[in-house]
């Protein structure tokens, strides 16, 4: 986390946390959720306009990924100075990009060490390291094929809808806030 980060939240330890302003899709990119956003739909719904507006300026995204962490609860946030952000996630937490080497990288560039494959009826594709619970990215699906077929990974199957609960992750922070 940032040094400014820790020096924000020892002078302002009572902000309240911020639920739904900001997704992570399935493909590793970030939404800015604002208000009609959140009153379109859920941002995994895929109702037209529920996901908000894609981020698109680097060093924001960049100031994102460093402060992005897991919380006890599995609820995963960005932590913007004093505020902790959540996040609503469309799949996963992580969003991995498979190397020519079948060693994998999430959607921030942080290298992970895989330990177990899981697949779903539908055919994503979850690795779990030691950073976390990750979706492989669509476009590496051809490279994950590849480490399956070597005996690289070894994929077991898991239904979707285990998924957030076998790993510990919370897909929608702001609906539990809402429960």
């Amino acid at each position: 986390m940032d040094d400014i980060v820790h020096q924000a939240m020892a002078k302002w330890p009572n902000v309240p946390d911020c639920y739904g302003w900001l997704g992570l899709d399935a493909r590793g990119n970030w939404y800015l959720r604002d208000d009609q956003a959140q009153a379109a739909g859920a941002f995994a719904s895929g109702l037209p306009g529920s996901k908000g507006s894609l981020l698109q300026h680097d060093k924001l995204i960049d100031f994102i990924g460093r402060n992005y962490s897991a919380d006890g609860q599995g609820r995963w946030f960005f932590q913007n100075g004093p505020q902790r952000v959540f996040v609503e996630l469309q799949m996963a937490p992580l969003v991995w990009r498979v190397q020519a080497d079948f060693s994998v990288k999430d959607h921030i560039g942080r290298d992970a060490s895989i330990q177990t494959c899981w697949l779903d009826e539908h055919g994503h594709l979850f690795l779990q390291t030691d950073t976390g619970l990750g979706l492989v990215h669509t476009q590496d699906m051809g490279l994950a094929a590849d480490a399956v077929d070597l005996g690289l990974w070894l994929p077991q199957d898991v239904p979707s809808q285990d998924v957030p609960a076998r790993f510990g992750f919370v897909l929608s922070p702001m609906a539990m806030q809402n429960a």
